[in-house]
């Protein structure tokens, strides 16, 4: 009997363990970086159903059912294809989708994990589920590899970054230190700047993606900052993501025009990278490690 538990590694919002009593055989994901994973870990033969926005392995997806994007899964499309389990996010995925599919007697794994470890734990939990000996040695291989970067730190100098993931007219969207995200940047041996905001700025900016009520407090992951935040925390360093805005040259000469005074811009330090090497949870991590060192030195 395999058990995957509903928001493990994570604080997931469901608080219930799924029985199963085989591997599942029709699964849907929901979550790009999960769908990647599960082809990754030698198990995407499972997976009948992905979203709009799941891109990862190209080749290995082409024929599989399209069903609306994270944010808007088409409920009744994945009905049709019968899953056996929905792989959720409670970040990516919205809770009205996750409990139209529960009512309809689906079983959906809903997962929040918000630092590497979280992360590897999610895996983990695949691996049990399938009961794939395969699998498990790759992620022994990414334990390993993880543990390897962890130790390298203490030889690095560490570096205070700027990363924006988002831009209006009020400003730019960040980060904090509870999300994954900087977990991963703190595992290259970067400091985020904003990681103790949890507030947003200007304070009237209410209902940004990423609150969350846990342990009866709001936490704002992704505050808000204006450019004078930005100029005052002197970042040595502003990575511009791809995803999920994306960001790119014209954003590079734009911050190079606003903050010609920091450490960032003086000693060229702007450095564009691929999103999804610091944002998808899950097997991109080993990628993670192998090229954010190379785009960030």
């Amino acid at each position: 009997m395999n058990t995957l538990k509903n928001g493990a590694s994570g604080n997931g919002h469901r608080g219930k363990a799924l029985i199963f009593e085989r591997p599942p055989e029709r699964v849907v994901s929901l979550v790009p970086s999960l769908t990647e994973s599960l082809f990754d870990l030698g198990f995407g033969s499972a997976v009948v159903g992905i979203t709009d926005y799941c891109v990862h392995p190209a080749k290995a997806l082409q024929g599989l059912t399209r069903v609306g994007g994270p944010k808007t899964p088409r409920v009744a499309d994945i009905l049709a294809l019968k899953p056996e389990l929905v792989a959720a996010n409670m970040e990516e995925n919205p809770l009205a989708s996750v409990e139209a599919l529960e009512a309809e007697g689906v079983k959906v794994w809903v997962t929040f994990p918000k630092t590497i470890r979280q992360s590897l734990d999610v895996l983990w939990l695949l691996v049990g589920l399938f009961q794939s000996r395969p699998a498990a040695m790759r992620l022994e291989t990414l334990e390993f590899t993880v543990e390897w970067a962890e130790s390298a730190i203490e030889d690095r100098e560490p570096w205070r970054y700027f990363c924006p993931i988002w831009q209006d007219e009020s400003g730019w969207m960040t980060f904090n230190r509870e999300t994954y995200v900087n977990d991963v940047l703190r595992l290259m041996g970067g400091v985020n700047v904003f990681a103790g905001r949890d507030f947003n700025h200007p304070p009237e900016q209410k209902d940004m993606p990423g609150e969350s009520s846990e342990n009866g407090e709001k936490i704002c992951r992704y505050p808000r900052v204006t450019l004078e935040d930005i100029r005052v925390s002197a970042p040595e360093v502003i990575i511009l993501p791809s995803e999920p805005f994306a960001f790119g040259e014209a954003d590079h000469l734009r911050f190079d025009e606003l903050l010609p005074e920091t450490p960032a811009v003086r000693n060229r330090r702007i450095h564009c990278i691929d999103g999804s090497l610091i944002a998808w949870h899950g097997t991109r991590l080993a990628r993670a490690i192998r090229e954010l060192p190379v785009l960030l030195g």
